[in-house]
């Protein structure tokens, strides 16, 4: 599975990264995932920082 981020709905609240810092970090003043291929024991992680993001800037696929 991966996480991307849609840089233009970004608004760039950080909270992504602070649920889940092994998948997401802050660049500037937006959230990207860290890893391409997310490990099966982080897809939680991965899905609640993606579930915390306001905007709904980030999918899981």
């Amino acid at each position: 599975m991966k996480a991307v981020v849609d840089l233009e709905k970004c608004i760039g609240c950080g909270l992504c990264a602070q649920v889940a810092p092994e998948v997401y970090e802050m660049q500037e003043d937006k959230a990207v995932a860290k890893i391409d291929e997310i490990a099966e024991d982080k897809i939680e992680d991965a899905k609640n920082g993606a579930d915390q993001c306001p905007v709904i800037a980030i999918t899981i696929s």
